[in-house]
């Protein structure tokens, strides 16, 4: 019981020790801990201060002006544009043009010259260099316009093909379930033959009862007379024994 007690205190006193430790611990962690929030606080206003810390502003970007423009309409007379570019007329015309300005420029007088040649037509060159510059976004152009005419007629003639599988299905499927009833019904050569039997057996029946019918019209010899003569022989007796109300022998 001794030893017992010993380590029931020994336990005690190693509790009390180590609750007084984390007292101690937890009131010199506290001020530490304050004195750094004063130092952050302190050094905070000194960059505010001095403006070296500054707040956040929200990013404001520039946006060029939208011009009001019908992007369809743009988008058609560009096609247009693009797809005359294409054309043998344009090049016919082109041709006339260039042709004209470079006999004008070189055979007229220097004074009636507006792209001299001593200068390399350099307005023709800039004129030539425009115009392939602007061709080449107007073919860009022409070309997604019509990406994008393909892909709709892509989709719609992927969503017609779609109708037209479903539509097949359907008629597939009705047409299995007529050819199903057809086979339950009854058939036109069948039905000939189980009118024909039972028309047989109707005759069959009118036959036996008129044959029946006769048969019950014919007298039955055994209910004639025993006398050994007929009933006209009887009459023409009677005929002769009574003759106005005299007899004869």
């Amino acid at each position: 019981m001794d030893r017992e007690e010993r380590a029931s205190r020994l336990r005690e006193l190693r509790e009390r020790r180590a609750r007084r430790q984390a007292a101690g611990e937890g009131s010199t962690t506290r001020p530490r801990t304050a004195a750094a929030k004063t130092g952050t606080l302190k050094t905070v206003d000194r960059l505010e201060s001095s403006g070296g810390l500054s707040t956040p502003q929200t990013s404001q970007r520039r946006r060029l002006p939208r011009v009001g423009m019908d992007s369809e309409a743009f988008g058609r007379a560009s096609e247009a544009f693009a797809r005359f570019m294409g054309t043998p007329q344009f090049l016919l015309y082109m041709t006339l043009f260039v042709g004209a300005w470079l006999a004008w420029n070189t055979f007229m007088p220097v004074s009636a010259q507006f792209d001299p040649r001593e200068l390399n037509y350099t307005l023709l060159t800039l004129i030539l260099s425009l115009q392939a510059s602007y061709a080449a976004p107007l073919i860009l152009l022409a070309q997604n316009r019509q990406d994008d005419r393909d892909r709709v007629s892509i989709e719609q003639d992927r969503a017609r093909d779609e109708r037209n599988l479903a539509d097949t299905e359907y008629i597939t499927r009705e047409v299995a379930s007529l050819r199903l009833t057809v086979g339950e019904m009854a058939s036109r050569d069948f039905v000939r033959s189980e009118l024909r039997d039972l028309l047989e057996d109707l005759l069959e029946e009118l036959d036996e009862r008129q044959h029946d019918r006769e048969q019950g019209e014919q007298p039955d010899p055994r209910d004639e007379p025993d006398d050994g003569c007929s009933p006209s022989r009887a009459g023409a007796t009677r005929h002769r024994t009574y003759d106005g109300g005299h007899a004869h022998p």
